[in-house]
């Protein structure tokens, strides 16, 4: 079966909510066609021997998102990929607004707004300001939802194995090429767990600071030692 988009998920660590993601994924209200691809850079694999679903492709790679995320890629058989956090939750016509951006918007790439699964009003603040950053700089990040065309991607030699910021690295140079980012005027909901294990404000303190330094030159190996 020839599939239209592949859900790329790369995962280290992620037993316990695995499977709740999965079954969300295969409940979505869809007629476009997808795989779900799961690469694990844990060395005992424990997130792919948790899994229940038998559809599911699993795949074992090194420790490293982009890694893991380009090991995903190359075992695709879709024409768009969507790389999607083992946390997030798509809408139900996620897939046909992704299909529906590529074709209407001229675009290469693109992702969703942020929504937090959390009723604080903290979250709503957050996802305000993502909105309008994403809109600023054309450049959103992996816990939106980042969609490619696959033969884009390949173009790009995908993504840079580096320790943080991979995902800013690849947008970056989807527009450097001169590729069209485009972003979807729809929430995708990712859980707040990380958020409240650091704390809010200095989690997104922390986030901003990272992202700025890298913008302006520093290496993306030093920030990660400020990044666990």
């Amino acid at each position: 079966m020839d599939f239209q988009i592949s859900i790329i998920i790369p995962v280290f660590n992620e037993p316990y909510i695995i499977n709740n993601t999965i079954e969300h994924l295969n409940f979505l209200r869809t007629t476009i066609r997808t795989e779900i691809i799961l690469v694990d850079g844990h060395i005992s694999q424990t997130t792919l021997k948790a899994v229940k679903d038998k559809t599911v492709q699993k795949i074992s790679s090194p420790k490293g998102r982009g890694i893991q995320m380009n090991a995903g890629a190359k075992a695709a058989s879709g024409k768009i990929l969507l790389f999607l956090h083992a946390d997030t939750y798509l809408i139900d016509n996620a897939p046909e607004l992704i299909i529906k951006t590529l074709q209407d918007q001229s675009a290469v790439a693109g992702a969703f707004d942020l929504g937090i699964r959390s009723d604080k009003a903290i979250f709503r603040l957050i996802e305000k300001m993502v909105y309008f950053r994403s809109r600023l700089t054309r450049i959103p990040y992996g816990d939106q939802g980042v969609f490619i065309k696959r033969q884009f991607f390949e173009i790009l030699g995908g993504y840079n194995p580096m320790p943080l910021m991979e995902d800013v690295d690849l947008m970056r140079r989807v527009k450097k090429a001169g590729g069209k980012i485009a972003l979807v005027n729809r929430k995708i909901f990712t859980s707040p767990r990380r958020w409240e294990k650091e704390g809010v404000i200095f989690c997104t303190l922390r986030n901003w600071t990272l992202i700025l330094l890298y913008f302006i030159g520093v290496p993306a190996e030093k920030l990660s030692k400020f990044y666990s």
